[in-house]
């Protein structure tokens, strides 16, 4: 699985634990930045790692900021992208098996000790179409041009 990751500097610390449990699963993943302390704006990320994901480059993505709020908003305005920000495993069930939500924003504000749930999760839940495929088109109609 191939799986895109950013931050934005408030979201670092955060985002190296998630690598790290990326790579303990053998999962392959580019790290999209920022990897420093320096103030960087969060939709140039969102930005960067949505258009990955939505171009077939990348199965899912997962992005961090301080509340998860900013990215989940910027990386929702790229065309082909279904961001959720989850607080926990319970919400990142649903965000795949209801909306097939294909990036996972976090909050490194929430705390760490959750990450490892919440991603693991995201990225072993399917989808499950029916009903809520019909839904998901109607989200991909009001997408703007």
């Amino acid at each position: 699985m191939r799986i895109a990751v950013g931050c934005d500097h408030r979201g670092r610390n955060l985002k190296q634990a998630v690598i790290k449990l990326l790579s303990e699963a053998k999962h392959d993943y580019e790290d999209f930045g920022t990897n420093s302390d320096e103030s960087v704006d969060y939709p140039d990320i969102a930005r960067e790692v949505g258009e990955a994901v939505a171009g077939g480059q990348y199965e899912y993505g997962i992005l961090i900021c301080g509340t998860g709020i900013g990215m989940s908003m910027a990386a929702n305005k790229v065309r082909g992208i279904r961001a959720a920000l989850c607080h926990n495993a319970f919400g990142a069930c649903r965000a795949r098996q209801h909306n097939n939500a294909n990036i996972l924003c976090l909050s490194e504000e929430e705390g760490m000790e959750s990450a490892p749930e919440i991603v693991n999760t995201f990225l072993t839940t399917g989808f499950e179409g029916g009903r809520h495929q019909r839904r998901i088109d109607k989200m991909t109609e009001m997408e703007c041009s």
